[in-house]
């Protein structure tokens, strides 16, 4: 049971991620806000590698394998037109397949074992959380450098989460009063 939220976080940001991706044109992904900055392609591509290094063996093997090259992951070679969609749509997929099988392998046990990352002991609790919060980093970027893009080509941005000055209706729409007396459990 102590699994489960941890699937669903990360289920949550990556359909966040993919809902903001989707709304821009492929060309568009490529296009970093500033130079020093990295393109949603980029970003996507950094987090996919990070989960499969991570998630690989990860109970039998430090996080950081030997075959992952991080820097190059902020690199956009991907080949042009509909193909460089497809290898960038085939990484996040392998990325976070491995994500998932890992997660459906852990049982809440799991949780208080000891895995590395670079060498750095965690239990398997800490290392899921540090994992979750930075996918969840990433999607913020993902979703803001996707909207400013879009914004800047005038692409019609559907929002994500609540939308601006939408709270109320957002909350009537679930039945919740944030007025209204609700005692805690």
């Amino acid at each position: 049971m102590l699994i489960t939220p941890f699937s669903a976080e990360f289920r949550r940001y990556r359909s966040l991620s993919e809902r903001a991706a989707s709304q821009v044109p492929w060309p568009l992904l490529r296009i970093a806000l500033d130079p020093q900055t990295n393109s949603v392609a980029v970003i996507m591509k950094h987090v996919a590698g990070n989960l499969r290094s991570r998630w690989t063996e990860p109970l039998t093997t430090d996080g950081e394998k030997a075959w992952r090259d991080r820097d190059r992951e902020f690199v956009d070679d991907f080949p042009a037109g509909d193909e460089g969609r497809a290898v960038l749509e085939a990484q996040w997929s392998a990325g976070w397949g491995v994500l998932e099988s890992a997660l459906a392998s852990f049982t809440d046990a799991d949780l208080a074992r000891v895995i590395t990352i670079r060498g750095e002991p965690h239990t398997l609790a800490l290392a899921l959380t540090r994992s979750l919060s930075h996918t969840a980093y990433h999607a913020g970027q993902i979703v803001q450098v996707a909207r400013a893009i879009a914004g800047r080509e005038g692409i019609a941005w559907k929002t994500l989460t609540v939308a601006r000055g939408g709270s109320a209706d957002y909350n009537a729409n679930m039945g919740f009063d944030p007025r209204g007396p609700k005692p805690l459990p």
